[in-house]
């Protein structure tokens, strides 16, 4: 069985300190996604949040799926008072007929400013 790597980030001028990692590993019929974050980092916990959902279809595109296919999803946030403003964001982008199991914990963002960040795993049909 393959493993297919996606968006490797390597190590630049602009990124320096920073790990290398593929933003998306796909092995057999599941894909493994790294963390997204907030780029550039604006707004409050809503606009942060859609901005990374978009990113998290993005990537499920370029692996061959889509949200229908989430297995589990991870949430960072930086404070649980921000947890029903996300939870406003992402009911409106999950797949209501085929929600993943989730995990939200609060963290200390090592970015200034990052109030959110969402990890996943999907089903690659």
């Amino acid at each position: 069985m393959s493993i297919i790597r996606h968006e490797i980030r390597k190590i630049s001028d602009e990124n320096r300190g920073q790990p290398i990692i593929s933003q998306a590993v796909v092995h057999g019929n599941v894909g493994y996604f790294a963390g997204i974050t907030p780029n550039p980092i604006v707004g409050d916990i809503k606009t942060q949040t859609a901005q990374v959902l978009r990113r998290v279809d993005e990537l499920l595109n370029l692996a061959g799926t889509d949200k229908s296919q989430l297995l589990s999803a991870q949430v960072w946030i930086a404070d649980m008072r921000l947890f029903e403003d996300h939870n406003s964001v992402w009911n409106e982008w999950v797949d209501p007929a085929n929600p993943p199991a989730r995990a939200c914990l609060t963290t200390d963002f090592w970015r200034p400013g990052m109030l959110v960040e969402v990890m996943v795993v999907a089903a690659v049909p």
